[in-house]
């Protein structure tokens, strides 16, 4: 019975390949030839080895030049040339060996020289030594750093806190930790260099809105609104962020927080908060700029900030609800793989803060001289003001450039000199030209402490004007 089967399956075969269409055969015959093709060809060819003598090798060993490691760099970059402080940055400043009225660290309410600031300190070197040389999760963690968390938690109305041992890293770490391939990142375009390496890092969608143009950031929202009807199961996966700043470090300018959070809410995204600038600057108590506007600080899903400029200390923390906090201790590349915070700059950020909730006038007080500074400057020929009157940070950019970003950061270079002549300190700003998404233009920053006095004010409005009439005229 098996042989009568198989005879009749072979009469099958045969019938129908005699019934199949002409090209039905032909495409068969082709591709079994190239079947037959590749079982016995070669699946690469080895090149024609051609023999060398000594003397050719050694010609092309000395004829081949290899590609530079590094671009060319002039031996007069600003990066080669810095300036040596010696002493501390505090309000007098000692540059290159001259004295100067310090306009250009972010001390701003006067803490970096505090006597009690500087006891604390040197309390917790005495009982912990000078680093820690392990991260949190590896005998990295200790009781001060935890008291920290805590203060910092309930000064900010938060649930919880996560500091960091280096502020870039914060929010750099902190974007990463939460958005990941696939979702969608809201950007303004005048964003921190900082923020840029955390979208980077992230590899999410990135979508940039004009500076502090809320129109332009809804005409994207409800872009991705259309996109998300047309598929709304990816939609429901993706998740959809805002990052802004409080302050903006490249503009000197404030976030419009309450329509940021309409927004948020119109639109479900999240919104995290970059507030170096504006933490210890804005608001009754230094918390920011949701107490400058009155904003719930549980509309916003997380707020960071470094502590390398009001708190006068090195790292930075981010807070917000417990849950979401938790998550960066799991994923939050600078906090999981750096050592932690040296104890005793811990010990000095405590302290800091003691002083900020023993002060409240304090941030009034830098609130005047931002305003003062800031109307003395008004009107200088061939220099403009960019940034709000109450920012400590702001920056004088000119009014028209020559064309050349480099002839421009000489101009700018050589007001700062004169002015540093003068026993001013300022500083240009400072971008990585290549990487930078949006590259501002050249500025010089100006920096405005609690300890400067009205007559400090004044001198370096005046010496600014004169300086400047002198170079660009």
């Amino acid at each position: 019975m098996a042989t009568a089967a198989e005879q009749w399956v072979l009469v099958e075969m045969v019938q129908a390949l005699y019934e199949a269409p002409a090209y039905h055969l032909i495409l068969e015959g082709i591709l079994i030839l190239w079947i037959i093709r590749l079982l016995f060809s070669k699946t690469y060819k080895l090149q024609e080895r051609s023999d060398l003598t000594a003397k050719e090798k050694e010609e092309l060993i000395e004829e081949w030049q290899p590609e530079p490691l590094v671009p060319p760099i002039t031996k007069d970059h600003p990066a080669l040339n810095y300036n040596i402080v010696s002493g501390p940055p505090s309000h007098n400043i000692v540059v290159n060996g001259k004295e100067c009225i310090n306009f250009a660290s972010f001390n701003f309410l006067g803490l970096l020289d505090n006597p009690r600031v500087k006891a604390a300190a040197l309390a917790s070197l005495k009982k912990y030594g000078v680093g820690t040389c392990g991260p949190r999760g590896f005998y990295g963690t200790f009781d001060v750093h935890l008291d920290l968390e805590d203060r910092l938690a309930k000064f900010m109305k938060t649930e919880e806190a996560i500091i960091y041992s280096y502020g870039f890293a914060t929010i750099a770490s902190a974007i990463p930790a939460y958005s990941k391939r696939g979702d969608i990142v809201f950007v303004d375009r005048a964003a921190c260099f900082a923020i840029q390496k955390g979208l980077q890092a992230s590899r999410s969608d990135i979508k940039l809105f004009k500076h502090n143009d809320m129109a332009d950031l809804e005409r994207l929202l409800k872009e991705q609104e259309i996109e998300d009807q047309k598929n709304p199961r990816k939609a429901r996966v993706t998740r959809r962020f805002i990052v802004a700043e409080g302050l903006y470090m490249n503009t000197g300018t404030i976030c419009p927080l309450p329509e940021l959070v309409k927004l948020k809410y119109k639109y479900k995204a999240r919104i995290f908060l970059e507030e170096s600038l504006s933490f210890g600057v804005l608001g009754e108590h230094g918390r920011g700029v949701t107490e400058h506007f009155g904003i719930n600080i549980d509309d916003i899903d997380l707020i960071s900030a470094n502590m390398e400029n009001s708190l006068a200390s090195i790292g930075g923390f981010c807070c917000g609800r417990s849950f979401v906090i938790d998550h960066q201790r799991l994923s939050g590349q600078g906090y999981c793989f750096s050592a932690s915070l040296p104890p005793l700059l811990a010990a000095a950020a405590i302290e800091a803060l003691n002083i900020m909730e023993e002060n409240p006038g304090i941030f009034a007080v830098l609130k005047e001289k931002c305003k003062r500074i800031h109307k003395a400057l008004q009107g200088i020929s061939g220099l403009k003001v960019v940034g709000e009157a109450l920012s400590p940070a702001f920056h004088l950019q000119l009014e028209e450039s020559t064309r050349s970003r480099e002839k421009d950061v000489k101009l700018l270079q050589e007001i700062v000199n004169q002015c540093m002549n003068r026993g001013i300190a300022l500083t240009q700003a400072r971008y990585l030209e290549k990487e930078e998404k949006c590259l501002p233009p050249p500025s010089i920053r100006v920096v405005v402490t609690v300890e400067q006095t009205e007559e400090e004010l004044e001198k370096a409005a005046s010496t600014i004007k004169e300086v400047a009439q002198t170079v660009l005229l």
